[in-house]
């Protein structure tokens, strides 16, 4: 039968693609003999110890022995460039089982391994025992394979590999480049040769990553005074006992992920954290757990550190023995992003920060602030939620300030606010939601504020300001459904409302440009009356203060006069 040329190509193409997936996706039994290994560049001497590695790009790099297999395999994992791994069925020499599911021995006496270290992997429906009184060797699960490979030291330095941006345009033959290897990795398991993470501190050297496998660890606190990467693999627990700090970080560069650390002690003394970093430079704390902790993440003097993606969450106490979940002291240059932080005293602390952004976290139902901050200029806060802490979120004594896009949520109490500014100067708040607090915003001394597009709903006051707050701004706000929209501490304010949106409002736009004809006067005589005799609230929804608010719209004589909205917007602005 006769096949059309195009058709005939196109059968090939199918063909050859899927032969070369099936080489990708597990490379098949191979006799060594004398073939040359490509990764560590030696003879294969014994095709009983072949391994073989597969990367996510299909290349296979072969090895002379399980070992120097190990030992790549834990670097190339790091980088996250392993598809598959296979050993030699030491009973049927060059026949290919995956690495993970092998039976193992170690310190085989009847072969020796081309490493000297007498690893033979055998079937895993093979006898183990028999074949462990055949070999002499001792049964060695795979996790200890790696373990011996960590503590036995990195691969070569260099690996050579064929790359695709190595080949000339014009078809010509591949380069071979040379790529640095990933970084030593120390293996902590409970039942391994390194059981505990002190002691892989000790043996590790900078720049080297220690991996903590699953289990319970209870060790005294431990000191990271090297630069290292402390990575967790599953459940690895850290666990203080009510009694200690659990880690201590005195080294740059320092990486701490994925790990559950949890009870660390409480001291009236001293700030007990489950991560304390001490006068240091670019850490990263990142994907932790962490429970019951006086502290949760603590910077102290430190420039550069990065706090990402942690879930605190505290036992709730009384404020003198709970500590702040994540407590930035003297710090600058940091980042705090993606935390989730609940039951502490303060969720997010700062005093003398510099320079840092705070975004996409959630601080709720803490003892005291969701977030509060002295003495802390230049710092940005974007898209976090504070939700349900009993005193809100409090900014003290601090220059320039911006806060974008947060939400301040049901702080609701005699003493709650949504945001308390007091004695802040030349700061930004735009485009917040303030709900559902007993104040929206509290301005006291709030200096030069300038606060556009934020939305102050079903709080009981929108804003509360005092007289010693000069020369703010509120511009473009919506106030929707909220008991009372400005409450005033006197009579006069240089602060100004432009362009607000104001449920209350009852004017009209003839010209239709969007805003009122008529000027709005945000405070009520109900509020005034308030302010000076609390007690009275319990009038608020009687005849007497409607017959109120109907007088002071006829004859606005009792309110501030320097309180007013000049152009009300007639619609939401969003």
């Amino acid at each position: 039968m006769h096949v059309p040329r195009r058709l005939q190509v196109r059968m090939i193409a199918v063909i050859a693609l899927g032969a070369i997936a099936g080489c990708a996706r597990a490379p098949q039994p191979i006799r060594y003999g004398g073939e040359d290994c490509d990764v560590c560049h030696m003879t294969i001497s014994d095709p009983r110890f072949g391994a073989e590695l597969v990367t996510n790009k299909g290349k296979v790099h072969k090895f002379d022995s399980i070992e120097c297999m190990a030992s790549y395999y834990l670097q190339a994992r790091a980088a996250g460039d392993v598809r598959s791994v296979w050993v030699s069925d030491f009973q049927h020499p060059g026949t290919f089982i995956p690495a993970e599911s092998a039976q193992y021995l170690r310190g085989t006496t009847s072969a020796h391994s081309p490493m000297g270290k007498g690893l033979a992997a055998i079937a895993p429906s093979a006898n183990l025992a028999r074949a462990a009184q055949d070999l002499a060797g001792q049964p060695t699960p795979w996790s200890e394979v790696l373990t011996l490979a960590a503590v036995s030291g990195p691969a070569p330095d260099t690996v050579a590999v064929t790359t695709p941006a190595a080949r000339s345009d014009a078809g010509g033959d591949s380069s071979t480049a040379r790529m640095p290897l990933p970084v030593h990795t120390i293996v902590v398991s409970t039942h391994g040769a390194v059981a505990t993470l002190t002691a892989a501190i000790a043996q590790a050297h900078d720049g080297d990553r220690i991996l903590v496998r699953a289990g319970v660890y209870r060790e005294p606190t431990i000191v990271v005074n090297k630069r290292l990467e402390i990575d967790g693999d599953g459940d690895a627990v850290l666990d203080g006992e009510s009694k200690r700090q659990i880690m201590t970080v005195s080294a740059d560069d320092v990486t701490i992920r994925h790990l559950h650390l949890r009870n660390v002690g409480i001291s009236y003394t001293e700030d007990l954290a489950a991560v304390k970093v001490l006068k240091v430079r670019k850490c990263v704390i990142a994907d932790n757990t962490i429970e019951n902790a006086f502290f949760g993440v603590y910077l102290s003097a430190s420039v550069g550190c990065q706090v990402l993606r942690n879930d605190i969450r505290g036992q709730p106490r009384q404020e003198g023995n709970s500590g702040n979940g994540i407590h930035l002291w003297s710090a600058s240059d940091a980042l705090i992003a993606d935390n989730h932080v609940t039951g502490q005293r303060d969720g997010i602390y700062f005093e003398f920060v510099k320079n840092t952004d705070v975004r996409d976290n959630v601080s709720e139902r803490n003892l005291r602030y969701g977030l509060h901050f002295m003495y802390s200029d230049d710092c940005r806060y974007f898209h976090n939620i504070f939700r349900r802490n009993l005193a809100g979120v409090a900014v003290m004594f601090t220059h320039r300030v911006t806060m974008v896009g947060n939400r301040f949520e049901d702080s609701w109490g005699s003493g709650s606010y949504g945001l308390l500014l007091k004695e802040i100067f030349d700061s930004r708040i735009e485009d917040n939601h303030f709900v559902g607090n007993a104040v929206g915003l509290m301005a006291d001394d709030a200096n030069r504020l300038v606060a556009v597009r934020n939305e102050f709903r079903d709080n009981g006051w929108a804003i509360k300001l005092l007289s010693n707050t000069d020369d703010a701004r509120f511009e473009q706000n919506d106030f929707l459904d909220n008991t009372f929209d400005v409450s005033m501490s006197s009579g006069q304010t240089t602060t100004r409302f432009v362009g607000n949106y104001w449920d209350d409002y009852r004017g009209y736009d003839l010209d239709h440009d969007g805003f009122g004809d008529v000027p709005f006067r945000p405070v009520r005589l109900f509020s005034v009356i308030v302010s000076q005799n609390p007690p009275t609230l319990v009038l608020l929804r009687s005849v007497f203060v409607d017959m109120l608010d109907v007088a002071e719209r006829v004859l606005p004589s009792l309110t501030p006069e320097t309180v007013v909205d000049a152009r009300p917007a007639m619609r939401p602005h969003v």
